[in-house]
């Protein structure tokens, strides 16, 4: 089983969950960047 895999089967039934923290790491790059790649962030977190 690979990691992808097992990544997946440990989100499944917390897709609100995994969509919190991912939402918390681009608000962290923004902020640690002060938004100097919130144009390549911004895209990943809406998909």
């Amino acid at each position: 089983m690979s990691v992808m895999d097992k990544l997946k089967q440990m989100l499944k039934g917390h897709e609100d969950k995994a969509g919190e923290g991912i939402d918390r790491g681009g608000d962290l790059v923004d902020r640690k960047t002060r938004g100097k790649y919130s144009g390549q962030v911004e895209p990943r977190r809406t998909s």
